[in-house]
């Protein structure tokens, strides 16, 4: 398993690629959806920035006050958690969710915005790592899908995430350049 700091490495790394690609678009390409019952663009990297910043970070938050505390949740992770985490990755496949005003992310205002979010979510890590070393595995919040995930946890998240929708992020380029042709 990778440290904390090779996992903020990493993210840096993904992150600021997404940034440089950023640079190649419009806003009209950021918010054409190239491909029919898929996010635009623009609604990825709004995914990417609102989990980050409102889920992802807000419960390393949430667990690291935790340790603070004297509450201790039963830290038990779903089958689909223990296997993300021992993979150190989510599989290569296609998560799609039905449409919904609760899930399907706002198309974005502007570059700037995103570029700018991007940012803060890269600083917010950078500030939040040193503590993760000291953090108790004990304090868990729940996700949906992975069960109960401890700070460390949550964070390693926010890389995988970000790793994790490259591969939409290239079916999504492609599928520009085929309306365009």
């Amino acid at each position: 398993m990778i440290t904390t700091k090779e996992a903020l490495q990493r993210f840096e790394e993904t992150a600021a690629y997404y940034i440089r690609e950023l640079d190649q678009f419009s806003m009209e390409q950021l918010k054409k959806t190239p491909i029919e019952n898929e996010w635009s663009l623009g609604q990825m990297f709004q995914h990417l920035i609102n989990s980050a910043l409102h889920m992802q970070l807000r419960s390393i938050e949430q667990c690291l006050a935790s340790s603070q505390e004297t509450d201790v949740s039963p830290a038990e992770k779903t089958e689909m958690g223990v296997s993300l985490f021992a993979q150190g990755s989510f599989p290569p496949i296609r998560i799609q969710v039905p449409p919904s005003a609760q899930y399907t992310p706002q198309q974005p205002e502007s570059k700037e915005q995103l570029v700018q979010q991007l940012h803060t979510i890269i600083q917010r890590m950078k500030d939040v790592e040193p503590a993760l070393e000291q953090a108790s595995k004990q304090y868990t919040v729940s996700h949906p899908r992975f069960g109960e995930l401890c700070a460390e946890e949550w964070f390693r998240l926010v890389e995988m995430h970000f790793r994790h929708h490259l591969l939409q992020l290239d079916r999504l380029k492609q599928g520009l350049v085929k309306q365009a042709q």
